[in-house]
């Protein structure tokens, strides 16, 4: 079997609104949970109970999502603060700009 090449290059990845995304999520997830929660009774006798606990598991995987999205979007904008930074000061030449006198 021959190795699979590419045709083309892989496209850049889609940037959007990934914090509110997720968040949506993880209210949803806890909003199943909740929901479900009054008739417990009634999947615990059809042994559906994993419905009710897959709902609050997504609720808690939804939070550590949250946690890594808001920090990948900080180092996001910490990068492109440095190269901002780093091309302001390329763009000022070599000298740079103009310190204390001494």
């Amino acid at each position: 079997m021959a190795k699979w090449t590419a045709k083309h290059e892989a496209p850049e990845p889609l940037e959007g609104p990934v914090v509110a995304t997720v968040t949506g999520g993880t209210i949803l997830w806890f909003a199943l949970f909740l929901v479900q929660l009054p008739f417990y009774g009634w999947f615990a006798d059809r042994d559906l109970l994993w419905w009710v606990w897959c709902c609050a598991a997504g609720g808690v995987l939804g939070l550590i999502g949250l946690w890594y999205v808001r920090g990948r979007e900080a180092a996001l904008q910490r990068h492109a603060a440095e190269r901002a930074e780093r091309e302001a000061a390329e763009a000022a030449g070599p000298a740079g700009p103009a310190g204390p006198a001494e």
